[in-house]
C-alpha cells in the first residue's frame, strides 16, 4: 500500500500542467539531440544546467531526465534509417537496423525499437519505484567508510565494464582522479595544483570537461571523416508496424534486454551503452544460427539492444536518487542540478522531499508514453533535419557549446578549457580510449577523498575501520574480486571480444 500511496503522490505531481510541459520539452529535446550527430545528453544537459537556476526543482529534474532517456529513443532513428547512430548506445542497433531498412523493413525496425523501448522504460521505472525505498533504508546504514568503499567499487566497475582494453580504461580513470585533485582542499582550505591560475582555485569544472571530451570532440571526429554528414534517406518505409511473426520473434529479445539493462544500469560505469552491447552479445550467443544472421537484418538485433539501453538509462537513476552516487556522466550532471537547487543528493531526499522523489519517478512513465507518440509520427521530420550538411550544422553545435560553457562562470578561461579538453577528447578517441571512465573518476575522486579522510578522522587514523565494518569490508572484497576476475587472461579476452562487431 505504501508503494501505491507514494505513486499517487508522484502522479499528482507529474500530471500538473507545468510538469507535463517540462516533461514534453525534455522528451522533445532528448529525441532531437539523439537524432542529430555531434550532440548528446551529457553535453546538452551540461548546457542547460544554468537554465535550471530559474526553475523549481521538480520541473528542472523532470526536464533533464526526459532529455536523458529521450536521447536513447532518438539515437535509434538515424541508426536504423541511414546507419548513423545519433547516440553511442545506438551503435549496435545500426548493425541490424540499417540492414532491415535496406531490405524494406524500416517501419518494422523503427516500431520494434520504439515499442521495445517503451516497454523497457516502463519496467525500469517500476523497478525504481519498487526497490528505491529498500535501497534508501540500506543507505542510512552507510557511514564514511561504507561510502568510500562503495565509490571505490564504482571506480573499479568503471574500469572493468568500459569498452576497449583494460589498461586504457585504467589510464582514463587515473587521469580523471588526478584532475579531481585540483582546487581547494576541503579540510585544510589550501589551494593545490592550481599552478598560480586563479580560475583553477575551485578545481576544474566538471561541465567543461564533459562538454569538451564528449560534445566538442564529437564535432572534431565528425569533421575528420571525409564523407561528412550529408546522407539522406533513400529507402521507402513500406509499413509502420511489424507483422505478428516479427512481434513474436522480437518479444523474447525485448524481455531479455529489459532484464539485462535493468541490472547493468544500476552499476557505476554501466547504463545505456554497456546494456546495449551486452544485450547484443547475449542475443548473438543465444541465436547463433538464426536466419537472417546477426548483422544482416535480424530483428532481435534491434529489439534486444534498444530495450536494454532504455531499461539501463532508467535504472541508472536508482543509485543517484537513493545513495547520491552517479552511475554515469549524466547522473553526475543530475546531481549537479540537484545541488544547484540546494538539494543534497542521498537517502534523505525521499523523506524530506517526497514530491520531488516520487514526482520524478512518475514522470518517467509519462515521458515514455510521450516518446512513443513523438517518435513514430516524427520520423520524416528528423530525416529532413539530417539532410542539412554537417558543415552547416557543426557551427551551431559549437555555438551552443561555447554559450553553455561561458554562462557557467562568465569566464573566457572556461572556453579555452573547453577547447583543450575537446582536443584531448579527440586524441583519446583516436587512441581507442573511452572517455566515460575519465568523467566518473573526476566526479568520484574528490568524493572518495572526502569520505576517506572523514573515516580516518573518526577512527583516529585506524585503517582497519574499512575492514571492521561489514558493509565496507564486503564492498572492498567485491572490488578486489572484480579486479582479480578481470585480470584472468581468458576473461580479459572474452571481455574485449564482447565489444567486437562481426
Amino acid at each position: 500500500m505504501d508503494l501505491i500511496s507514494n505513486l499517487a503522490i508522484g502522479f499528482e505531481t507529474a500530471l500538473t500542467a507545468q510538469s507535463l510541459f517540462y516533461a514534453f520539452i525534455g522528451c522533445f529535446l532528448g529525441t532531437m539531440i539523439g537524432v542529430l550527430p555531434g550532440l548528446g545528453p551529457v553535453a546538452t544537459i551540461a548546457m542547460l544546467l544554468p537554465i535550471t537556476y530559474g526553475l523549481d526543482p521538480v520541473s528542472a529534474l523532470i526536464m533533464l531526465s526526459g532529455i536523458y532517456y529521450g536521447a536513447q529513443y532518438g539515437g535509434s532513428t538515424t541508426a536504423i534509417l541511414i546507419n548513423l547512430p545519433g547516440e553511442s548506445s545506438s551503435v549496435v542497433t545500426a548493425l541490424d537496423g540499417y540492414q532491415m531498412a535496406r531490405n524494406g523493413r524500416a517501419g518494422a525496425a523503427l516500431s520494434v525499437a520504439a515499442l521495445g523501448s517503451f516497454f523497457a522504460g516502463c519496467v525500469g521505472t517500476l523497478i525504481i519505484a519498487a526497490f528505491a525505498p529498500a535501497m534508501t533504508s540500506i543507505a542510512f546504514q552507510f557511514g564514511p567508510a561504507e561510502y568510500f568503499a562503495l565509490m571505490l567499487l564504482g571506480v573499479v566497475c568503471a574500469v572493468v565494464l568500459a569498452t576497449g582494453a583494460l589498461l586504457k580504461a585504467i589510464g582514463m580513470v587515473i587521469i580523471g582522479l588526478l584532475l579531481g585533485l585540483g582546487g581547494t582542499d576541503i579540510t585544510s582550505g589550501v589551494t593545490r595544483f592550481a599552478f598560480g591560475i586563479p580560475e583553477l582555485s575551485d578545481g576544474i569544472n566538471f561541465t567543461v570537461v564533459a562538454m569538451g571530451v564528449f560534445g566538442l570532440s564529437e564535432v572534431i571526429v565528425n569533421l575528420s571523416t571525409p564523407q561528412g554528414r550529408e546522407g539522406m534517406l533513400v529507402n521507402k518505409i513500406d509499413r509502420l508496424y511489424p507483422t505478428r511473426a516479427e512481434v513474436r520473434e522480437s518479444m523474447p529479445a525485448v524481455l531479455r534486454g529489459t532484464f539485462l539493462g535493468s541490472i547493468l544500469g544500476i552499476l557505476p560505469g554501466g547504463g545505456a551503452l554497456l546494456s546495449s552491447f551486452a544485450s547484443y552479445s547475449l542475443e548473438k550467443w543465444i541465436a547463433k544460427d538464426s536466419v537472417p544472421a546477426f548483422g544482416r537484418g535480424n530483428i532481435r538485433g534491434v529489439a534486444g539492444p534498444e530495450s536494454a539501453n532504455n531499461a539501463g538509462s532508467q535504472t541508472s537513476f536508482i543509485p543517484m536518487l537513493t545513495l547520491g552516487i552517479p552511475s554515469n556522466a549524466v547522473m553526475a550532471l543530475m546531481i549537479g542540478a540537484m545541488m544547484i537547487q540546494n538539494i543534497q543528493p542521498g537517502p534523505q531526499v525521499m523523506s524530506s522531499n517526497p514530491q520531488l522523489f516520487w514526482g520524478l519517478i512518475a514522470s518517467m512513465w509519462v515521458g515514455n508514453l510521450m516518446l512513443v507518440i513523438l517518435n513514430l509520427p516524427l520520423i520524416g521530420i528528423w530525416v529532413r533535419l539530417l539532410t542539412i550538411p554537417y558543415r552547416l550544422l557543426f557551427p551551431v553545435i559549437l555555438l551552443f557549446c561555447v554559450i553553455g560553457v561561458y554562462s557557467l562562470n562568465n569566464s573566457v578561461f572556461d572556453i579555452w578549457m573547453l577547447m583543450i579538453f575537446g582536443v584531448a577528447g579527440y586524441v583519446f578517441r583516436k587512441l581507442g580510449c573511452e572517455c566515460a571512465p575519465l568523467l566518473l573518476g573526476l566526479i568520484l575522486g574528490p568524493m572518495m577523498e572526502e569520505y576517506l579522510r572523514r573515516a580516518l578522522i573518526i577512527s583516529r587514523g585506524d585503517w582497519s575501520v574499512f575492514l571492521t565494518h561489514p558493509i565496507s569490508a564486503g564492498l572492498l572484497l567485491a572490488s578486489a574480486a572484480m579486479i582479480v576476475v578481470a585480470s584472468v587472461p581468458f576473461i580479459s579476452r572474452k571481455r574485449e571480444e564482447a565489444f567486437v562487431e562481426d
